[in-house]
């Protein structure tokens, strides 16, 4: 049966400890997107990784390993939560998942000095499976012109490993949180997971 699992990425820690914020699973298009596949019929589930500001891959692995990933999952992620999707698939090359949205997807900072490459809890020092495209029914990229430059770095890494993404790109939509959209509702992401 198809699922979503939809991944959030990394609030500020001003952000995550001020109570006036909803978690990061419960904040931007996420809690409308989950409604939306819902309503479709998609059992749809917005894991809350802990410590987010601060976020450690191996709890953020071992969260996803208890949501159910089948070859008809489909797999959305924001920000860090994109990047972490990479990373995890890359390196568990024995699963396969239907269709992957990666929405402004961050593989990292990137700098100048040596402390901007360190990794982040265990975040992003690894190698992008150039075969990911055949373990998925689809990779999508939704990237918009004037997000930062550490994510259209990440965009062109991702593009670069795995030349068969499709590539949407959108305009003035910075890193499509909900404050940059202007509302929750994501009808754009939500017709890309449909189709």
């Amino acid at each position: 049966m198809k699922n979503a699992i939809l991944i959030h990425g990394k609030p500020g820690k001003d952000e995550y400890y001020d109570s006036n914020f909803p978690s990061a699973s419960n904040f931007h298009w996420f809690p409308w997107l989950q409604k939306q596949l819902l309503i479709k019929g998609i059992p749809t589930q917005a894991p809350e990784m802990f410590n987010a500001w601060q976020p450690d891959y191996q709890i953020w692995s071992n969260e996803l390993k208890r949501q159910e990933i089948t070859p008809e999952t489909i797999l959305v992620g924001h920000s860090c939560g994109a990047g972490f999707i990479v990373q995890w698939l890359s390196e568990h090359k024995d699963v396969k998942v239907g269709k992957i949205v990666l929405v402004a997807p961050w593989l990292g900072p990137i700098g100048n000095s040596e402390a901007d490459d360190e990794p982040i809890g265990g975040f992003f020092k690894f190698e992008i499976d150039t075969e990911l495209a055949n373990r998925v029914d689809s990779i999508t990229i939704f990237n918009s012109d004037n997000d930062t430059e550490s994510i259209h770095n990440a965009v062109a890494r991702i593009r670069q490993a795995i030349p068969s993404v499709d590539y949407k790109e959108f305009h003035n939509h910075g890193h499509f949180c909900g404050s940059d959209l202007g509302k929750d509702e994501f009808p754009e992401l939500l017709e890309e997971i449909l189709r």
